[in-house]
């Protein structure tokens, strides 16, 4: 099944994961159309129990998005504030989201695949927040995501020079999981995205629900946040579930209850 929303995202099913594609030439560029049309794919795939994880990537073998269509959005900032919405949204989604970084990506087409759980990358990507370059500094979530994954010391190079690094460097520092031929890179995320969506629904939402809430907050408070989702989930049915086929040795059959 395949669909295109706003002329600009190209939605694809396989099995039970979703592939959201920027097919926004020259430059998968970042406009209007591009946030609209992936808040609207990722909100039909997290309205359909049938989904349970997806893939975000870009078309063509040069870029994953080059980042924002200043053009489009204004001289202004009050444009953008629609992206940094659409990167809450990947974040705070019940699915697991993989970015399949299939080229460039640069500005906020960095910071679109920083909110993203898992990223994987073709060995031709490259990876840059070069707003200092232009006076600014990163709108999306470049400035708070970044020194979250990598640490603040090596974040603060990338954000402070504005140079780009390759799909290898992005490995050593932790920014992506895998680096895959670029020929190879969208199975790769399919496995990936498969092998997630093989896991336990509610489990995975209470987990991302976890991290993000208890990433800000001091240790004591943050594990609060842990027991809630954790006792949270012993009263679904999916835990019951899973707990009797650990006992059974059996594959559970996972109902998102």
């Amino acid at each position: 099944m395949s669909q295109t929303v706003h002329d600009v995202i190209r939605v694809e099913r396989d099995g039970a994961v979703a592939r959201l594609t920027i097919d926004h030439p020259p430059a998968n560029a970042v406009n209007g159309d591009v946030v609209a049309g992936l808040s609207e794919a990722l909100a039909q795939a997290e309205q359909d129990d049938g989904c349970r994880a997806v893939i975000i990537t870009g078309n063509g073998p040069k870029f994953f998005s080059a980042g924002a269509d200043i053009t489009e959005f204004g001289a202004g900032a009050a444009g953008l504030s629609g992206a940094l919405d659409l990167t809450l949204k990947i974040e705070e989604s019940r699915l697991p989201v993989v970015a399949a970084i299939n080229g460039i990506a640069f500005g906020g087409g960095c910071e679109l695949s920083l909110a993203c759980d898992i990223r994987v990358a073709a060995s031709t990507a490259r990876f840059g927040q070069p707003e200092i370059k232009l006076g600014i500094i990163p709108g999306w979530g470049g400035t708070q995501r970044l020194p979250r994954l990598i640490g603040k010391a090596r974040a603060m190079e990338l954000l402070l020079t504005g140079d780009p690094i390759d799909a290898a460097r992005a490995l050593e520092l932790g920014l992506v999981s895998e680096v895959a031929e670029p020929d190879q890179l969208l199975e790769v995320a399919n496995r990936w995205a498969q092998l997630l969506a093989q896991r336990a629904p509610l489990a995975l939402a209470a987990t991302k629900r976890a991290v993000l809430g208890g990433a800000h907050l001091p240790i004591a408070d943050a594990l609060d946040v842990e027991q809630r989702e954790f006792i949270g989930l012993f009263s679904t049915e999916d835990a019951a579930e899973g707990i009797g086929a650990f006992l059974q040795k059996r594959q559970p059959e996972w109902k998102g209850r």
